[in-house]
């Protein structure tokens, strides 16, 4: 019997052991960051397409060619659309390569506190991988996690290894304002400092060293020729550092910078790996995005190509000319394509078109005699007879008409309609949101059109797009319409490459701020969220809760329709707190609503006047915050209902709400099917108290 005891012990040995060399990984899916603005405000980062391949895509790819086995997804901003993605990819099915794929709906705000949460939930028990999802890498990682388990058996605090790539100055992905620089001790590898080197108008970079570092070693490197790779191999010690200290939150100019600087407080140490082969980089910014898609499209990245066909039901073929084309792509006969391209399927492109160094997603539609250079442009675009682009980004489902000109630089989100013979000036981003123009916001108190006449979401549902004179009979006609700065709402791309160290807040990592004004708006809108949904949270009195409102309301001279915006946020996110924790979305509407039903009946000031526009401008918040839930459409009818059931929306106000322009558009028209019959009910109601009046004047 005793001689049976060894036995056992070796056993569970060898389990442990087996779980310690598994590989997990953890996928950040959301950025925390603005640069993809606007297009962010409708899609998560992570699954806009590069190369016409979902970002996140290339990340998890990566990660299955390097064995990792569990992966923990973490998403924040869009989580219903990544889970979505998540669970009809070929991730989730039987065949995937991944043991266990999990993923995390969070609200956090930043890296940091999605780490936070990851090490509250206990999960990572070995060494795992930290990596964006908007990571491109085709790096071999075996001889870095062969030193990181080597040194780590040798030193226990060595808690992480950065993966690190060599790159020429010139390389067109290495950021030009603010560089990366590792100060390195080459005996070891440990990183000694880390540091974002800014230049100054007529001033050269600079690195601050503590004169102790020098002495302490006898030989250092300060190098700013390396990629970050924005792959760390890490130890559980990395997460119980983010726990105690809760003001990291980004993982470079926070954790790591805080890590080195208290080295004598915590007593760890980071490391790195250099590799001088291989392809890695982060889609971080939106120049960043340029060179990426080029190197992919130059085959750096092989096997992380279209003609590989990673994603089910793409068919792409790599053809001599350096184009890469699905299936059903039609080309005119005097058309040309100059560079590395690449066509998605049912893409149709017209007579003396000339298309260089540019993608073009699926059912595109491109009229005669365009150009289309260096340009991003994705699914279900179409551009107009004689119309310019060059270098840049068009989101889905955009219409450009005849003879229009898209200088360098613009970014046009999703769905917006450009009239004919309109210039649209580089560095410009156009959404059907206006959120960088407080006056416009107000005068139109309308969150589709930008400026009425000339952009405009789309509302045809036709999927008819051969002739780009159809796209002109759906847009507002403004021939004349040239777009500027005073124009339009605009925003400035943003030129830095990485994080500011200056301001590491929440808010900060939330909105870039384009003006005062407009960051001021941006802040109350958060932080007046954020105040109401921890009140509901910890169920306050509505009196209370309206009193902190109104007293922040006043500090910040807020409109009505911004109040009312940051209250239907809070009580939709509190509602999703509800059904996440069971209950069902019929009651949890009804819970907040009623609970806290004064708060909204002191937003509305139409009561018992004959236009309605606070009530109608109350369910278009509803309507705009429910877009990205996977059940917005019983959720919109539940809450028509229970305010109309309060008498906090009049029958009119829900009338006059319905048929409004700004409710049928686009996306918003999508979840309003299952209110009609509701609208019907209100209709048929009103009718029948007409006739009734009218039966009663008769009998009089």
């Amino acid at each position: 019997m005793p001689s049976k005891a060894p036995k056992i012990k070796t056993k569970v040995k060898s389990r442990e052991e087996q779980r310690d060399n598994s590989l997990q990984a953890v996928v950040l899916a959301d950025s925390y960051e603005t640069r993809f603005r606007p297009f962010s405000h409708e899609r998560p980062k992570c699954l806009l397409p590069l190369a016409n391949t979902p970002l996140i895509e290339y990340t998890l790819e990566f990660l299955a060619h390097v064995g990792a086995e569990d992966i923990f997804i973490y998403s924040g901003a869009h989580s219903d659309q990544v889970e979505e993605y998540i669970n009809a990819s070929k991730w989730k099915l039987p065949t995937s390569p991944f043991k266990s794929l999990s993923l995390f709906r969070s609200d956090a705000t930043s890296a940091g506190d999605a780490l936070r949460d990851l090490d509250n939930r206990d999960l990572i028990k070995g060494d795992f991988l930290l990596i964006s999802g908007d990571v491109v890498a085709n790096i071999a990682i075996e001889p870095a996690l062969t030193s990181h388990r080597a040194r780590r058996e040798k030193d226990k605090s060595a808690i992480m290894t950065m993966i690190l790539r060599e790159a020429t100055v010139n390389h067109r992905a290495q950021v030009t304002s603010h560089k990366p620089v590792f100060v390195i001790d080459p005996t070891n590898d440990r990183c000694l400092h880390y540091e974002e080197a800014r230049s100054s108008a007529g001033q050269g970079r600079h690195v601050t060293l503590e004169p102790d570092l020098l002495s302490m070693h006898s030989e250092i490197e300060l190098r700013d020729d390396l990629f970050d790779c924005h792959i760390d191999i890490c130890t559980p010690d990395v997460l119980g550092l983010w726990s105690d200290n809760f003001d990291y939150q980004s993982i470079r100019t926070g954790f790591l910078f805080g890590v080195l600087k208290d080295y004598e407080l915590n007593g760890k140490t980071v490391h790195t790996h250099i590799m001088n082969d291989g392809y890695a980089a982060r889609v971080r910014s939106l120049r960043a995005y340029g060179a990426v898609s080029k190197d992919v499209l130059s085959r750096w990245t092989y096997p992380l190509c279209p003609d590989s066909n990673h994603v089910p039901g793409h068919r792409y073929r790599y053809h001599k000319n350096g184009t890469y084309q699905e299936n059903h792509v039609t080309t005119g006969k005097s058309s040309r394509f100059r560079g590395r391209c690449v066509l998605g399927q049912g893409t149709a492109i017209g007579e003396d078109v000339t298309v260089s160094e540019s993608s073009l997603g699926r059912d595109c539609h491109v009229g005669k005699d365009a150009l289309i250079e260096g340009s991003y442009i994705w699914d279900n675009v179409v551009v107009g007879d004689g119309s310019t682009l060059r270098h840049a980004i068009i989101a889905g489902g955009v219409v450009i008409g005849k003879d229009c000109t898209i200088e360098s630089g613009a970014m046009i989100s999703y769905d917006v309609q450009i009239p004919d013979n309109t210039t649209i000036s580089g560095s410009s981003k156009l959404t059907w949101s206006s959120l960088a123009s407080k006056a416009v916001t107000e005068r139109m108190n309308n969150p589709i059109c930008i400026e009425e006449g000339k952009y405009h979401r789309s509302t045809s549902d036709s999927d008819d797009h051969s002739d780009a004179s159809n796209a002109s009979n759906r847009i507002f006609q403004n021939q004349q319409a040239s777009v500027s700065d005073s124009s339009v709402s605009t925003m400035k791309s943003d030129e830095s490459d990485f994080e500011r160290t200056e301001d590491r807040s929440r808010r900060a990592s939330l909105f870039s701020e384009t003006s005062d004004e407009a960051a001021t708006n941006r802040d109350f809108h958060i932080e007046a969220t954020a105040s109401i949904l921890d009140g509901l949270q910890k169920d306050d009195l509505p009196e209370d809760i309206n009193l902190e409102l109104t007293a922040f309301r006043m500090t910040v001279d807020a409109s009505q329709h911004e109040i009312r915006r940051a209250v239907v946020a809070a009580f939709m996110k509190r509602i999703a707190n509800l059904e996440a924790s069971g209950t069902g979305a019929r009651e949890a509407v009804h819970r907040v609503f009623s609970r806290y039903r004064i708060i909204v009946e002191r937003l509305l000031f139409d009561k018992g006047t004959r236009e309605k526009p606070d009530q109608v401008d109350f369910m278009l918040c509803v309507q705009r915050e429910l877009l990205s839930r996977s059940n917005a459409g019983s959720l919109l009818l539940f809450v028509a209902k229970e305010t109309y059931d309060l008498e906090l929306i009049e029958e009119d106000g829900i009338l006059q709400w319905w048929p409004d322009i700004r409710s049928r558009h686009g996306n918003m028209a999508n979840i309003r099917g299952l209110t009609e019959q509701f609208i019907t009910f209100l209709q048929e109601a009103e009718e029948d108290d007409e006739s009734e009046e009218e039966e009663d004047d008769d009998n009089e």
